[in-house]
This record gives C-alpha cells, sequence and structure tokens, in this order.
C-alpha cells in the first residue's frame, strides 16, 4: 500500500529529517536514538508540577523543568491543562520564563493542551522549533486543515492523533486509515513538510482481561512500521506508560512491560515517546522468566498469556529494585571479589578488600604481587583478546591505584625494618615523556596507565620536557624503556635529535615512538638509522604491552630487536625508492600553474565588521551544538562515527557508558563554570604579492605578510599546483580582497582539572577532562567560524547548515590551520600571534616548538572565497625550502628544521 506524496521533491537521494529546536538543535536522523519526551511540566502528569502552577510558584515549576532536561529530556512537554488554571495565561508565563534560562531552553519545547487558544498563545511565545500537541480529524477536516495552516505558519512541527470523526483508532485497520487520511490532507493539500508531521497512534493498556484488548500492543507496533514504511519522512510517538497501566503499583511488572513494549516499538520505527527513566528496566536485564511471560502478552504469543503474568506478578509485588545494583559478588572468596573490582572498574569496597588481603598476607607487597596482579592480569588478557576496552582498562587503574596507595604507607614502614624489601620493579621501568615544545599527553597518559596496569612501573616526566632531561632521567632511574609522545610536526624533528643524542651517549635502551603526526615511515626513514637499538613505532594503547613486552623478555628479546631493525630496514628502503620514482616541478614551473581564478568575475564581499574583536568569556553551551563526538571516541581507541558507534555491535556498551561519563562531566564543567573559553579574530584586507604566494596583509596602518606553500608534485595534465595564496586576490586584479586569522580556546581550568583527578589516582577523569577540553576547543573554532560567516564577515549571511554538515566542511570558504596539510609550516603561528596580539589579548602562549598553551586551543585563518578549498601540500622540493627561507629572513637549516617532513627524500 503506498501513497502519492505530490507535495516531496522526487531528487534524488534527497534526506528530510524532522528537525526541532530551542537553544540548540534536535535533528531526528534514521541513525538517532529513541527521543525521549518529559511530561512532569504536564499538570495532568505530574501532581507536584500541577500544585506549583495552582500556588503561582513558577520559579519552584522552572525547577521541574531544569530537572527533566538534567535528567536526560530532549524534549519537555508543557501541558495546562486543569479547570481550575487560567491555561492560556499560565502557558504564556512559564514559556516566558523557561525562555530566560538556557539550560531549561537549549531543549526544544512541546506545547501540549486541548484547546487551540491555548496552543496558539504558545506558539506566539515560544523560541526556536517547538512541536504542537496536538491536532487531529476529531471535529471534522475542516478545522484539521485551519490549524495545520496556522502550525505551519508558526513554524512548528506536529504531532496528529490517531482520531477522526468516528472516534479513537483502536485496531491496526483504524489506526493506518486515519493516518494515511491526516497524511495526504496535510502534504497535499497543506503543503506540510512531511517531515514536520509525527503521529501519535494511541497506546493502550494490554492484559486488561478483556478479549478485546490483547492485540492493543501489537497492533501499536504493526501500525508503526507501517506508517514509517508508507508515510514518508513522518515520525512515531506515544505515551509508554499506557501499555501497563493494568499493572500499577507493581513497578517490577511496569518496568519490564515498558522495556519489551519498547524494544519491539523501535524495531518498528517509534522514535520518540513520553518515558519515564525510572520506570524502564535494561532489557537484557529483565529475568528470562519474566521477559517469556511479559513478550507473550505484548506480542499477543498465547491465549492464556494475561492469566500467566498476573500470576506471575503476584509473587513479585512489593519487591523493592535494589537500586539496580547486583552486590551478591561480595559474597564470593576475596581473590574473585579484587579481580571484578579490577575488571569493573568499582572501587567502592576496594579499601577493605586490600586491607583483608594485607591481613592474610606475610608482606604488604605480596597483595600486590599477588591479589591485585592476578586481578589486573586477568584485565589485561581481556584487553588484549578484545573483550576490554580502553575505557574500562583506564577505570581498572583508578582501582589499581587506590589499592596501591593505601598499601604504600605499610610497605615504606615495611622497608624500614628490612631495607633489602620492596626494591622489586615489577615487569621493568618505563620513560615516558612528550617532547620539548609540544604539550598534547592524552594519547601517552594513556599508554602509561595501560602498562602501568601490566605491572610496568612508570616514570612520567610530563610535557614540553628537553632531550637533556628525558636522558638524564633515564639514567638515574636506570630505565628499560624510553617512550616519546608528540602530536605537533616539529616534535619529529625532536625525536630525530634525541635518537642521535641516546646513540652519541651510547645507550642500550629501546625507544618507543607515539603521538598523531608519527608514523611507521617517519620511525623508519628519519629515526631508527640514527639509533642501533630498537626503534619501535607504536600506534595504539593495546599494542604498546604487547611490544614493550617483547623488547624485555630476556629469552627473545634479542630476535626480536634484530627483526625490528630488518623490517625497518626493508620498509625504509621500499619507502625511499618508491619516492624516487616520484618527479617534481621546479617552484617556479609550479607557480605557473598556479590555481586561477577570474578575478574580474569572482565574487569578492567586504566584511561587515572589519579589525580585531576579542571574546573574553563565551557561554560553553553554545558550543554544544557544534561538538564532532567522533574523535573524541577515537582518542579512547573507540573506532566508529558517532551516533553510530552507540549501536556498534563490538564497542556500542562501552561507547555509550563512555559517552554518560564525559556527559556527566561536561554537565558539571556548565554548571559549575570549570572551564573557560576565550576568543580573539580579525578580518582584513588583503592581496597577493608578485611572487604569487606571499599574501600581504593590511591591519590598521601596519602590514603584515602570510608565507604560503605550493605543491610541487608532478601531476596529471590541467591539475593546478595549490598555495593558500590562489584563495586571495592579486594586487595586479586592482581588487582588494579580504582574509581572516583567529585563535580560540577552552584550556583554561583543564590542567587545574586534570591536576585534581591525577592527585586523587582518577587517571581516568585526568585523561576524560582534556579530551572533552578538546573537544569544546574545536566546536568553538567551528561556531565562530559559522558566525564569521553569516555574521561578521557575512559572505554566507542565508547559510543554513546542520552539524554534519558542518563536519563534512559543506560550507563556502576554508578554514586552514597553521601546521595542518595545506600550510603544514608552524612558523605562521608566529605571524598571527603579532597580528592578533594573541597572547596580550586572551592569555594563550606559544611554545618553542610553536605549540599552543594551553593545548585545547585551535588557531588558524579565514578564506571566503567560493574557489577555496582544502588541499595537502604534499612533499617540496629544495628550491621551496631555499626561496621559503630567503622570503621569512632565515638561513636554510632554520627553514628546512620547520619543514622536515615535507621536503622530498630524495
Amino acid at each position: 500500500m503506498t501513497t502519492n506524496n505530490t507535495n516531496i521533491p522526487p531528487a534524488k537521494g534527497q534526506e528530510r529529517f524532522l528537525t526541532l529546536s530551542g537553544l540548540e538543535p534536535l535533528v531526528v536522523t534514521p541513525d538517532s536514538n529513541f527521543i525521549n519526551v518529559g511530561e512532569r511540566t504536564n499538570v495532568a502528569g505530574s501532581r507536584k508540577f500541577l500544585r506549583l502552577i495552582k500556588e503561582e510558584k513558577f520559579e519552584e515549576a522552572l525547577d521541574v523543568a531544569r530537572e527533566q532536561v538534567e535528567g536526560g529530556a530532549q524534549i519537555i512537554d508543557i501541558n495546562m491543562d486543569d479547570g481550575l488554571i487560567d491555561g492560556k495565561e499560565a502557558m504564556v508565563k512559564f514559556l516566558n520564563l523557561v525562555i530566560a534560562e538556557p539550560d531549561i531552553a537549549r531543549v526544544p519545547i512541546m506545547i501540549d493542551s486541548s484547546k487551540w487558544d491555548i496552543i496558539e498563545a504558545g506558539l506566539q511565545v515560544v523560541q526556536g522549533k517547538s512541536v504542537v500537541n496536538s491536532i487531529s480529524l476529531k471535529e471534522g477536516k475542516d478545522e484539521f486543515v485551519h490549524h495545520a495552516k496556522l502550525i505551519k505558519r508558526y513554524g512548528a512541527a506536529v504531532i496528529v492523533m490517531a482520531f477522526d470523526e468516528v472516534g479513537q483508532a483502536d485496531t491496526y485497520d483504524r489506526r493506518i486509515e486515519i493516518c494515511k487520511r491526516s497524511y495526504d490532507i496535510l502534504v497535499n493539500e497543506v503543503g506540510f513538510p512531511p517531515e514536520d508531521i509525527i503521529f501519535d497512534l494511541n497506546i493502550f493498556p494490554v492484559a486488561t482481561g478483556m478479549e478485546e484488548h490483547r492485540r492493543n500492543a501489537l497492533d501499536f507496533i504493526e501500525a508503526t512500521k507501517w506508517v514509517r514504511e508508507n508515510l514518508p519522512y513522518a515520525s512515531v510517538s506515544g505515551g509508554v506508560s499506557n501499555v501497563s497501566f493494568s499493572f500499577r503499583g507493581n513497578n517490577p511488572v511496569r518496568e519490564a512491560m515498558h522495556s519489551v513494549f519498547l524494544y519491539h516499538a523501535i524495531k518498528a520505527g517509534m522514535n520518540m515517546g513520553i518515558v519515564n527513566p525510572s520506570m524502564l528496566e535494561v532489557y537484557d536485564d529483565i529475568p528470562k522468566d519474566l521477559l517469556e511471560m511479559v513478550e507473550d502478552v505484548i506480542l499477543d504469543r498465547r491465549d492464556d498469556a494475561t492469566e500467566r503474568l498476573l500470576e506471575f506478578a503476584d509473587s513479585v509485588v512489593g519487591k523493592a529494585k535494589e537500586n539496580k545494583v547486583d552486590l551478591s559478588w561480595r559474597e564470593e572468596p576475596l581473590q574473585d571479589r579484587i579481580t571484578r573490582a579490577l575488571v569493573k572498574g568499582i572501587d567502592q569496597f576496594i579499601i577493605e578488600d586490600v586491607e583483608e588481603a594485607r591481613q592474610a598476607s606475610n608482606k604488604p607487597i605480596e597483595v600486590i604481587e599477588g591479589h591485585l596482579m592476578i586481578g589486573m592480569n586477568v584485565v589485561g588478557d581481556l584487553f588484549g583478546s578484545g573483550k576490554m576496552f580502553l575505557p574500562q582498562v583506564v577505570k581498572s587503574a583508578r582501582v589499581m591505584k587506590k589499592a596501591v596507595a593505601y598499601l604504600l604507607p605499610y610497605i615504606e614502614e615495611e622497608k624500614l625494618l628490612n631495607p633489602q624489601v620492596g626494591d622489586e620493579k615489577g615487569n621493568g621501568k618505563i620513560l615516558m615523556a612528550t617532547v620539548k615544545g609540544d604539550v598534547h599527553d592524552i594519547g601517552k597518559n594513556i599508554v602509561s596507565v595501560v602498562l602501568a596496569c601490566n605491572n610496568y612501573e612508570i616514570v612520567d616526566l610530563g610535557v614540553m620536557v628537553p632531550p637533556e632531561k628525558i636522558i638524564e632521567t633515564a639514567i638515574e632511574e636506570k630505565v628499560d624503556v624510553i617512550g616519546l609522545s608528540g602530536l605537533i610536526t616539529p616534535s619529529l624533528d625532536e625525536m630525530v635529535h634525541l635518537a642521535k643524542e641516546m646513540e652519541r651517549k651510547n645507550f642500550k635502551i629501546p625507544l618507543l615512538i607515539g603521538g598523531a603526526t608519527t608514523s611507521k615511515a617517519h620511525t623508519a626513514v628519519k629515526i631508527d638509522p640514527k639509533y642501533s637499538e630498537a626503534v619501535v613505532h607504536v600506534n595504539d594503547a593495546s599494542r604498546a604491552v604487547t611490544v614493550v613486552g617483547d623488547l624485555l623478555q630476556k629469552e627473545t628479546s634479542a630476535a626480536y630487536k634484530k627483526s625490528i631493525k630488518e623490517d625497518y630496514d626493508a620498509f625504509r628502503e621500499k619507502f625511499l625508492n618508491r619516492s624516487q620514482h616520484k618527479t617534481y616541478k621546479t617552484l617556479a614551473e609550479a607557480r605557473k600553474n598556479k590555481f586561477q581564478i577570474d578575478w574580474g568575475k569572482a565574487e569578492i564581499v567586504r566584511p561587515k565588521k572589519m579589525g580585531i574583536q576579542v571574546i573574553e568569556d563565551v557561554d560553553l553551551r553554545e558550543l554544544l551544538p557544534y561538538v564532532d563526538w567522533t574523535p573524541f571516541f577515537r582518542s579512547w581507541e573507540l573506532h566508529g562515527r558517532y551516533p553510530d558507534i552507540l549501536k556498534d555491535e563490538v564497542v556500542g556498551e562501552q561507547a555509550t557508558e563512555l559517552f554518560a561519563d564525559v556527559q556527566n562531566m561536561l554537565n558539571d564543567v556548565l554548571a559549575n563554570k570549570k572551564l573557560r573559553g576565550k576568543g580573539v579574530f580579525g578580518l582584513f584586507p588583503a592581496n597577493t604579492l608578485d611572487n604569487d604566494d606571499d599574501i600581504e596583509v593590511e591591519v590598521g596602518h601596519e602590514k603584515f605578510i602570510f608565507r604560503t606553500l605550493r605543491q610541487q608534485l608532478q601531476r596529471r595534465e590541467g591539475v593546478p599546483d595549490y598555495a593558500l595564496a590562489d584563495f586571495i586576490a592579486p594586487k595586479t586584479s586592482g581588487k582588494e580582497d579580504y582574509i581572516g586569522c583567529f585563535c580560540v580556546t577552552t584550556g583554561f581550568g583543564t590542567e587545574e582539572m586534570a591536576g585534581k583527578y591525577r592527585k586523587d589516582l582518577d587517571d581516568y577523569n585526568s585523561i576524560m577532562i582534556k579530551a572533552l577540553s578538546d573537544r569544546l576547543a574545536e566546536a568553538f573554532a567551528e561556531y565562530l567560524h559559522k558566525k564569521v560567516r553569516t555574521e561578521y564577515w557575512g559572505y554566507a549571511a542565508d547559510e543554513n547548515l546542520d552539524n554534519e554538515a558542518l563536519i563534512e566542511e559543506k560550507y563556502k570558504g576554508i578554514r586552514p590551520a597553521p601546521g595542518y596539510p595545506a600550510c603544514p609550516d608552524h612558523l605562521e603561528k608566529l605571524t598571527i600571534w603579532e597580528v592578533l596580539k594573541v597572547e596580550e589579548r586572551i592569555g594563550v602562549k606559544l611554545t618553542d616548538s610553536l605549540a599552543m598553551w594551553p593545548a585545547s586551543s585551535v588557531s588558524g585563518y579565514y578564506f571566503g572565497n567560493a574557489g577555496a578549498r582544502y588541499f595537502g601540500l604534499g612533499k617540496i622540493k629544495e628550491d621551496q625550502v631555499r626561496d621559503f627561507a630567503q622570503r621569512k629572513g632565515m638561513d636554510y637549516a632554520e627553514a628546512a628544521k620547520w619543514l622536515a617532513p615535507n621536503i622530498a627524500d630524495d
């Protein structure tokens, strides 16, 4: 059965999603999780809310709304229908108060009433894109069409009840009959956007004892499937608690019924609804006997389903839930309890269990070497076999550290009595450091935690560690392995330098290389030849354990080191041979083949606000719609795209738990203003100079030069050799063009929070706050770029892109950053800092290697030309390095140091 939808454009591949908003957008895509509507701000759904409204305690009533949002409601339903309340006045007053509370107003509002005048009064004051709940054909087609046209004019979405002139739909056939008729009228006659239609298909109680109610849930589920398959873009909603009405007072059964109903309804296509989260059981946690009986009722699988469930329900009446916490494991043997605590990351009982173990041991060190390491070996085995994931391992480390910290005073006391005790260093001692000039340490800290979980002693020197400090500490501490980390390209050169120094001092300690910019290629080609001992690139934490174990295994380490050397020798030879087959143009030839823009026809928009603007303290809540969460999961070595990763068969459960933890931290950061976001940006007149690669920027009465680099690799005929300067009009065109630059940070407060967590032996949250701060900084950059495009510069004033489109960079113009593929030269940050007076204005500093501090900072340029695009510079030749050095006023060696990763290997 199909329907003719003449209002839906037939554009191939076009996607249309229900999009709502408060202060933040809510886009309901096929990949979205179930959208939960909070109903506690409904006078019919909350006695407390009704009392507060009757007593005109509107400020207290706001707290009810706030609790719902904080509790996870993505939409809040507001209803003022009560005989003793002036519903219209109460709706307007309450909505005006909600609008003034950003932490509430960030979610969309559902204006709920059976009276049209109340709905319309709400529509006239609500902000963003709301939902009307509801309209139906109950009063006939004319009134239905009249209300729909007004809702469309107000720009709201609508819930359509499965109700017509005959009555409420209570069977499968009546549901689809009313929904099809309503949909055709809305789409084909009113011109209502189909994606803004939400059908409420009426959820009725089951297990009432009445034969005609047996299929109530199943009819809803099957009708939902029909709607989603036959009424394109429409959504399905409902009030879930109705299904269990027959079991009022028996929460265990009601919770199971809600979960089973939702499980099947969501699979059928129900994508939103009113659900009380506290009245839900986890589907997989429902006892199997209860699950079978509830599914028999919901899916109408047995004639005696109701009787069986009623009989079973009597046996569980009054059984209170134990806060969902199963403590039966506390009855297990001591070692099993300690192992479980480590595997599950539960630190609640670890001190009492460790004390019990200490009392039963001859020496306190034996608890670490015995009970705790037995547990951590299980953690290591599970992690290595892919049955545990990185965030869980870091939680295990938190429990381990708490246990060790408790035991340390006893171990020190034992040492005083017997100086020979406690000299053991476990499996080995490893020095970890982020190299000189670099401030990023999330990856290093994760690797440190994982290695510590495998009984390696870690000497962590932190960030920005000079080579002499690394060498000095390695000798003093007698370490077995040195691990180096770096994120920015100058860090690569620091690693090469350190390898040379270790060779010069005749070190025999294996060297681990890791970090975002590192690679096996760079390690094999640049670092390995400088150091005769083993050099190994490690690209994730799980591999670090295996590599270190192989390096330090006495029986096999020599063979392993030899195999690594041979592998890197072969890799290097193959890489260099491949490089020699590549051909390059001279810089002069590349400039002749530049990307061409017809500047006579090109549109150049003068910025609406020229000069420098400072953002002293951005409201971090404004950044939330711009957060790209995918890299957050990647930093924890959970790979997949958000939000799909939350449903991933392998990592979905762990990703969901991790996401819940970061959301709790985010709420704490926002509520208590623990992080501060600051930014500075400027928009200026600019033109390229005669050499085609330099951009002259006019800042007040001063002139500055941004130096850009040009592609030189020989490409097929007709493909230009890009430089960023190509996107700015040359002086010879006679046209004034414009460029922008910026720096934003959300890092102020991050290190303080991370330090406090570290002090509390909580690596998990110490890493978490840094990863969160990085996401907020990137969101700030995205948010500000949009403001520039649409307001400050204004060349894309009509832009209307969702966050996914922003992540995919579908906007006009680009935001390249020094140190990234199009402009890998970090030196240009110095010019940005000079132009914007970044350190003076917002306090973000540059290290010796030109990393930004605080680490959660982003800087770059703004190019507004429609032809501007991202590209990778690739390898360049010596003539360009020499030319660049001359343009920068430095010697060749200095320029080559900064450009080393991009200089052709031949």
